[in-house]
């Protein structure tokens, strides 16, 4: 399942999240930028005065400058730190879904998987069901034919033979699917995967019971519900600090000259440095707004927390439950099976001696291989089960 396309579009999502992270912590560093600009102007002589005894004339010049530049805004009030804790979290989030995605596809893979195999069985068993059955039509039109048998029994068993061959030919419709879906999961165009038929009998895995319930937080789904609330729980901060002022330094220093010559000279040095203080005074409610926004969305978010471990308890009592019925139930289907294949041996040879009817041979035929299909599918049932509560 390394291969699904599902796979490469989480792995995209990661790498996107991871390097918004990365461009979130870069606010922790001052921006220092570098200009570098030679220009020839010309300034007009109809620009606004700067002395009202001193005419303009229009001059054409060079204009050279060479300068570095540096900001750096203070962490005052913790948005930056709060922005930077939401973009960990939320690549931290996204790394959780990715491994989540992994386990549903291994899951999904290993119980389409299963359920083949189960169809596998249960063909199997129509499959000598079928040869029963076609020996038994011998034997019936043999007796027919010697005048021992009448038609009905003859169209009796013809009757069952096709309702056989017709569950055969639907479980290999469902026996189909799954190949299509295992071929999907794995990555593969459905027309160029399959799987032989093949009877396994597979072992169930040991699952060990009586294990503490903190174990639950291994499961991704967990880990991403908790990210998520730290996620939104840092846009609480964020939104917080728009309450108070920002604070930016700002630092120049370079060199400025109309010849390239003297752009290094001391009397072409320039610099400046300075605190640039911002403070927003009426935005009518949009900050207290996007502060409540943020509150009720990290609420969401507990909730949604509450409701995934909640539900990994339930699907785990399910799962814990479902197997042990499950277990129970097998012992049962299997006694049934071999008390159906008895009772067939002794309907047949009470039938072969006169003493009972061939409907009590159908019955006991239809019995026989509903008892096993039944075995055949509560083996499939705990297998599954056994992958979703692992």
């Amino acid at each position: 399942s390394r291969n699904s396309p599902t796979l490469e579009q989480a792995n995209a999502r990661l790498a996107q999240a991871r390097s918004l992270q990365a461009a979130s912590e870069a606010g922790l560093f001052p921006q220092v930028g570098l200009l570098a600009r030679p220009a020839r102007q010309e300034i007009s002589a109809n620009r606004p005065l700067t002395n009202y005894k001193s005419p303009n004339f229009a001059t054409i010049q060079n204009d050279h400058i060479l300068s570095m530049s540096a900001s750096y805004e203070v962490d005052f009030a913790g948005r930056v730190q709060a922005t930077i804790d939401g973009a960990r979290a939320t690549a931290e989030q996204t790394a959780a879904d990715l491994e989540n995605l992994r386990l549903l596809l291994a899951a999904d893979l290993a119980s389409a998987y299963f359920n083949l195999r189960e169809i596998d069985t249960e063909i199997d068993v129509l499959r000598r069901a079928i040869g029963l059955q076609e020996r038994a039509l011998e034997l019936i039109t043999a007796r027919h034919d010697l005048g021992a048998a009448t038609g009905l029994d003859v169209a009796q068993q013809k009757a069952l033979l096709s309702a056989t061959r017709v569950q055969q030919e639907l479980l290999r419709r469902q026996r189909g699917q799954f190949e299509h879906v295992s071929a999907t999961l794995i990555g593969v165009p459905a027309p160029q995967f399959s799987l032989a038929p093949e009877r396994r009998d597979i072992g169930l895995p040991t699952v060990p019971l009586g294990i503490p319930s903190d174990i639950l937080e291994r499961r991704p789904d967990v880990s991403v519900a908790e990210r998520a609330m730290a996620a939104a729980n840092a846009q609480i901060g964020v939104a917080n600090a728009a309450f108070f002022p920002s604070i930016i330094l700002n630092a120049t220093g370079g060199y400025d000259a109309n010849q390239m010559s003297k752009l290094f000279d001391e009397p072409s040095l320039i610099w400046s440095f300075g605190v640039a203080i911002a403070k927003t005074v009426f935005d009518g409610g949009r900050i207290k707004a996007n502060a409540k926004a943020a509150l009720a969305g990290y609420q969401a978010t507990v909730a949604n927390y509450r409701k995934v471990v909640l539900t990994a308890m339930q699907e785990v009592e399910d799962g814990i439950t479902g197997l042990s019925a499950l277990e129970r139930a097998a012992e049962h289907a299997d006694a049934s099976a071999r008390t159906a294949a008895h009772v067939l041996d002794m309907t047949t040879a009470r039938y072969e001696g006169g003493a009972s009817s061939y409907f009590e041979v159908i019955a006991a035929q239809q019995a026989l291989l509903t008892s096993e299909r039944q075995v055949a599918q509560i083996n499939g049932q705990r297998l599954v089960t056994s992958v979703f509560l692992i």
